[in-house]
């Protein structure tokens, strides 16, 4: 187990995480079928090279995906009770197949649970971040964690 206890978090610690993924057509395919978003966006070619951005775009989602499943390593894997919500979830700028994605995270605050004895809320900003360095999905993701490795 990798993640980390409620009491371990510091408020404004910053989490490079190590996994980097390079996003490929395959991923983008499979992520757009599983999820039936039929967005030509993400599946035409031809239509997607005569949208302003000339090519195919990266379904967000799987971004968000990615983003948030690489920080769970480092961040909550095993002692997550629950994700509370995401707010503020955001996407100023667009992936493209061939990105090479990383992500990083900030403890943004966290506080004892008032109904959960012995376990405590964490709030995290997450960054997506590409290989030009320009950040390409974000969110805050509130949790439930346990308490202490005690």
């Amino acid at each position: 187990m990798s993640g980390k206890f409620f009491d371990q978090f510091v408020e404004g610690e910053i989490i490079h995480h190590q996994v980097t993924r390079t996003v490929t057509e395959t991923d983008n395919l499979l992520f757009t079928a599983l999820t039936h978003n039929v967005q030509p966006l993400h599946l035409d070619a031809e239509i997607a090279g005569q949208s302003e951005f000339g090519h195919i775009l990266v379904n967000s989602i799987f971004t968000f995906g990615l983003m948030v499943g690489v920080s769970v390593t480092d961040t909550t894997l095993g002692t997550l009770v629950a994700n509370l919500g995401f707010e503020k979830v955001i996407f100023p700028k667009p992936v493209k197949i061939g990105d090479t994605l990383r992500a990083e995270t900030t403890v943004m605050e966290k506080r004892q649970s008032r109904s959960r004895p012995g376990q405590g809320i964490v709030v995290f900003e997450h960054r997506c971040i590409n290989q030009k360095g320009e950040i390409v999905a974000q969110c805050l993701r509130s949790t439930l964690v346990k308490g202490s490795a005690a």
